[in-house]
């Protein structure tokens, strides 16, 4: 059975940084792509960086780039999110994401709203204050 569980999430200044985990089970991470979307308050979920499980290529959302770094570790099952000089429109909740088949950037560009729910964790939160 496919689970996610993400942590790592919590309070920050701006500028600070956290790492989010997403440990996986119930299948490996070699065949997939892993995403980690973002909710923020009163917006739409939106993906935030992306890479694949096989060939480790990865995406990021522009409001990301040079802050955020996605990684993976096939042997842990295990995809991670290091996040620095965070800024308060980073807060929202962290979720990670997988799907089989599909790009890293489809991947992120898409809503994941045809993604089953077991394809989701349950999130984690992160706030940055001001």
């Amino acid at each position: 059975q496919l689970q996610l569980v993400e942590s790592g999430g919590g309070v920050v200044q701006s500028g600070g940084s956290l790492r989010l985990s997403c440990v996986a089970s119930g299948f490996t991470l070699d065949y997939y792509v892993i995403a980690w979307f973002r909710q923020a308050p009163g917006k739409e979920r939106a993906g935030v960086s992306c890479i694949s499980g096989s060939d480790g290529k990865t995406y990021y959302a522009d409001s990301v780039k040079g802050r955020f770094t996605i990684s993976r570790d096939n042997a842990k099952n295990t995809v991670y999110l290091e996040m620095n000089n965070l800024k308060p429109e980073d807060t929202g909740v962290y979720y990670c994401a997988v799907r089989v088949t599909l790009s890293v950037e489809a991947m992120c560009l898409s809503s994941g709203e045809d993604l089953a729910p077991s394809n989701w964790g349950k999130g984690t939160l992160v706030t940055v204050s001001s």
